[in-house]
């Protein structure tokens, strides 16, 4: 039988929205879209792609640390890019600084607007818990 483990980070977008932050199903964990959000679930660095992505990644690995797992174990991932042709070398910097040798399959997709003003970054994942942490 299959278990699933929900995860909330506890932050009103939850609720607001609907959804949760990842769900654990059998082996796999998938992890909602992550952004800038502070511990008290405010959006933070309108605008600052670095900053933004900093910030992105460290509430990736709350979601892992949850789980007992590491960026290792992320198998795929999506990112969502405002004004990507401007910001992909940023982003690409930041995504190499956060994985290092690792190298998960992306998807990176240019959009014109995300859900709060100045955000600029999106990352949602899958992580295949079996992997070598």
């Amino acid at each position: 039988m299959t278990t699933i483990d929900v995860f909330h980070h506890h932050v009103p977008a939850e609720s607001d929205f609907g959804y949760a932050q990842a769900i654990r199903s059998g082996d796999l964990i998938h992890i909602s879209g992550q952004l800038s959000l502070d511990e008290a679930g405010e959006f933070v660095h309108a605008d600052e792609l670095a900053a933004q992505l900093e910030q992105t990644y460290a509430n990736t690995d709350k979601v892992l640390g949850h789980y007992g797992v590491t960026r290792n174990q992320v198998v795929s991932q999506t990112l969502y890019v405002v004004n990507l042709r401007e910001n992909a070398a940023a982003t690409a910097e930041g995504n190499l600084a956060y994985f290092g040798d690792h190298h998960p399959v992306s998807t990176v997709v240019g959009i014109t607007e995300l859900t709060f003003p100045g955000q600029v970054i999106e990352i949602s994942c899958v992580v295949d818990t079996k992997l070598p942490a």
